[in-house]
């Protein structure tokens, strides 16, 4: 490999892991947030590269970049350890009980996809207690309508923008309501579910913008909406979880924050990563579809389901009230508080 192209890739990843310290809103800065084991994968391969380069007059410069690249890789692994089992576990794993649990599929279906069958194959083969899809227009609405035999509570929000949102469960709605957290255009769900056992549970259902050029250029609408969930949990003394598409990845501040704020628990941590996109292309996968549970509940299973034909693979989650807090929480101080109010007000003000 010609010098020049080493040194290249050794910069430009190196600014690339360096970049989500940046605490702005913009696009092209919260994009590098995303693609973690990749850069730590990428920062290997250069390291290789400079060990092995033959020239002698370089001897000073490669210990540099070694180093560097070294000091880079250790913060990439110590991330994407926490997700992986070797990490520690938020949640403890509990054996699932369908009397006191909840089995939850969340899937982005792609709005323009076709594939109505195949959701509704998984559908029917995982047989969950609710099913939560986002993407959903008048289309997917008709063409997955043959699940409403089994599922006879549903709240459709059909949409032509790609933020329509279906839900769809076996399990009695005690209270719902339809909000629009930021954008008039853009609807989360918060509903009040009773379980089997009688006990009553509250999920928030969202699937904010991402900070893309094409549709927002900032993340600060998505951050907001996040965090105004995260109150909410934080508020409700009923056992709560919140599902979705994100547009965020289980590692970036932001969910990190919202982690804190909510006191809620991400069950990725100790287990894996999960990724749920893009199942298309393999080398480029993050988690973006997220399940999180309050100190309510332990974790009966986990997994990431069969490709429905959309851009995101599906997400299944078993979980079961327990009697005692199986869950740990991350610390959150006055800094932390006084970051999410005015996230959450920069969002307000970004759309009005």
């Amino acid at each position: 490999m010609p010098i020049y192209i080493l040194r290249f890739f050794s910069a430009f990843f190196l600014i690339a892991t360096l970049i989500p310290f940046i605490r702005w809103d913009h696009w092209w800065i919260r994009i590098f947030d995303y693609p973690q084991l990749q850069k730590m994968i990428i920062l290997v391969l250069c390291v290789s590269g400079w060990i092995f380069i033959n020239s002698q007059k370089t001897t000073t410069e490669k210990w540099i970049w070694i180093s560097c690249l070294g000091i880079a890789i250790g913060y990439l692994f110590l991330k994407v350890k926490t997700f992986s089992p070797l990490g520690a576990k938020m949640i403890e794993s509990v054996p699932y009980e369908e009397e006191s649990g909840i089995h939850v599929l969340v899937g982005n279906v792609l709005q323009f996809n076709e594939s109505y069958k195949d959701a509704v194959s998984l559908v029917k083969e995982t047989n969950p207690d609710l099913i939560f899809l986002v993407e959903t227009d008048q289309k997917w609405v008709d063409g997955i309508s043959a699940i409403k035999e089994e599922y006879p509570n549903t709240i459709l929000i059909p949409k032509d923008n790609t933020y329509g949102m279906t839900l769809y469960t076996k399990l009695e709605i005690v209270r719902y309501e339809i909000d629009y957290l930021i954008d008039e255009e853009i609807p989360s769900i918060e509903l009040e579910l009773k379980l089997r056992n009688g006990k009553v549970i509250t999920i928030y259902a969202i699937h904010p913008t991402p900070p893309v050029p094409n549709e927002n250029p900032k993340s600060t609408e998505r951050d907001a909406e996040i965090l105004i969930v995260g109150k909410k949990v934080k508020n409700n003394p009923n056992p709560s979880l919140v599902i979705g598409d994100l547009n965020d990845v289980a590692w970036s501040y932001t969910t990190e924050l919202f982690l804190k704020i909510s006191e809620m628990a991400d069950p990725r941590r100790g287990r894996g990563l999960f990724s749920t996109f893009h199942a298309k292309v393999p080398l480029m996968r993050w988690p973006l579809d997220h399940i999180f549970l309050s100190k309510h509940f332990g974790l009966g299973d986990i997994k990431v389901m069969p490709g429905i034909g959309s851009d995101h693979f599906p997400i299944s989650m078993k979980a079961v009230l327990t009697e005692h807090d199986t869950t740990e929480q991350l610390e959150v101080d006055s800094e932390d508080k006084k970051e999410a109010e005015e996230k959450i007000e920069n969002g307000k003000e970004e759309n009005q």
